[in-house]
């Protein structure tokens, strides 16, 4: 039996089989193991991945990118109003929706966000097939640890309009324990795991507990502030002043030239990761005027230090509010494709000297490498499909509820449901709908049949 794991982030997808009990990751039709989540527009067709990315330059008033950052969320949250701030695509609100105004020039169309991302999800279903069939269609998920239930619902949706057969949906930080098989091989004794993700648009920071295969969330934090685009920017702008010396040309204000210093910088980042230096070539950058420059590691991650540093004062933040400690932490899970910065890495080692660095599997490829684990896992036992199962998870937001559902002793006429903790709080939750808040230990609720 095959299953298939998929996780979709703000700047890429990427997608994972699972097949003769084991999971791993499949290249697109470029032969990329991940594809960038860019849509473009065009008068006949919708193109997906890479080549939407490098049209972007000529077509980006109908070019979509971050499609995530606003799927199941309305014009007055504040990432939303960040987001069509910043978009080159415009979006306004239309029947008290958000849409995307595509203007081929023969015809000006409405796209809602759910539609982009089911194309996506529909890249992601084809790499899967060209591996599997088409028989196969059942996948897993992943979901941001502060997803709420519209921004699920709407990512679950896009899927099965792309076709899948959506069996669970799963946080990337308990997929990224999945892909190391955490808490699965030895599922007896306790530990403490710290994820760290560094994706394309944001940091997220985790700490989780892994007792008896149990995954439980203890403490979890999100920085929009800082995430791969932020080492890009900084190395396009290094790039600029470095033209600007050149050619005394100053292409900063230059939307054109700025997005095609942007490209050259994110393939020069990937570069680095592995090599000691990058080359950067544009053809006609600014008036006709080639440009060539050669940019070292080393002098990369000076550039970046302030970003290193955000990144492990981070952790040291989350530490403050959680009350760890670096000794506390048995393992540290890299995923994101930023994680494959070596300084980084570096750092992150530095910080945690006597703990095991976990990043033999690409950290781009872990996330949906766990979904794809779980997707298997799910269809070898459809048991755990069943409404009656236990998840136990920690809120992302403050909760506060008033009220009591039953007497902990009155367990006549009633079965288990899903129980969520909410460690900050010491709160229960029923589905994230029915809450019932304790002072002391976690009691199993039930509900009447």
């Amino acid at each position: 039996m095959a299953a298939i794991g998929v996780h979709l982030g703000c700047t890429s997808a990427c997608v994972a089989v699972y097949k003769d009990g084991r999971a791993d990751v499949v290249a697109n039709d470029a032969g990329d193991r991940v594809t960038p989540a860019v849509v473009a527009y065009s008068e006949n067709e919708e193109v997906v991945g890479l080549a939407a990315k490098q049209s972007r330059i000529r077509n980006i008033s109908n070019t979509v990118m971050k499609v995530k950052q606003i799927l199941g969320r309305s014009s007055d949250d504040p990432r939303v109003q960040r987001y069509i701030t910043e978009s080159k695509c415009l979006v306004i609100e239309k029947n008290g929706k958000l849409r995307y105004e595509i203007d081929t020039g023969e015809e000006t169309k409405f796209v809602n966000p759910e539609d982009v991302a089911k194309l996506i999800f529909s890249k992601m279903k084809e790499t899967a097939h060209s591996v599997l069939g088409s028989d196969a269609n059942d996948v897993v998920i992943t979901v941001p640890f502060d997803f709420g239930d519209k921004q699920k619902n709407a990512l679950g949706e896009a899927a099965r309009a792309a076709g899948f057969n959506v069996l669970r949906l799963i946080h990337e930080p308990s997929a990224a324990l999945l892909a190391y098989g955490i808490g699965q091989d030895s599922p007896t004794g306790k530990s403490n795991i710290l994820v760290f993700k560094l994706g394309g648009t944001s940091l997220s920071i985790s700490i989780i507990e892994v007792n008896s295969g149990i995954y439980r969330v203890l403490s979890t934090n999100t920085d929009d502030n800082i995430g791969g685009i932020h080492f890009t920017e900084t190395l396009a702008q290094y790039l600029a002043s470095e033209f600007q010396r050149s050619f005394k040309h100053d292409v900063r204000g230059n939307a054109r030239a700025m997005m095609k210093l942007m490209n050259s910088a994110d393939i020069a980042k990937h570069s680095l990761s592995t090599l000691g230096s990058a080359n950067c070539f544009l053809d006609s950058l600014y008036e006709g005027q080639d440009f060539d420059c050669h940019v070292s590691r080393a002098r990369f991650e000076l550039l970046c230090s302030p970003l290193f540093h955000k990144c492990i004062e981070a952790i040291r933040k989350l530490f403050d509010q959680s009350g760890f400690k670096a000794d506390d932490i048995n393992k540290v899970v890299l995923c994101g494709g930023s994680s494959r910065i070596p300084k980084l890495q570096q750092l992150i080692k530095d910080l945690f000297p006597a703990v095991e660095l976990l990043n033999s599997i690409p950290p781009d490829e872990v996330i949906p490498i766990g979904a794809a684990v779980e997707a298997g896992i799910l269809i070898g036992n459809e048991n755990l499909l069943e409404e009656d199962s236990l998840k136990i998870e920690c809120s992302a937001k403050d909760i506060l509820v008033k009220g009591l559902l039953c007497q902990p002793e009155d367990n006549t006429h009633y079965k288990p449901l899903e129980v969520y903790l909410l460690y900050a709080l010491n709160s229960m939750s029923l589905r994230g709908k029915t809450l019932l808040q304790r002072k002391t230990s976690l009691h199993r609720l039930y509900s009447r049949i």
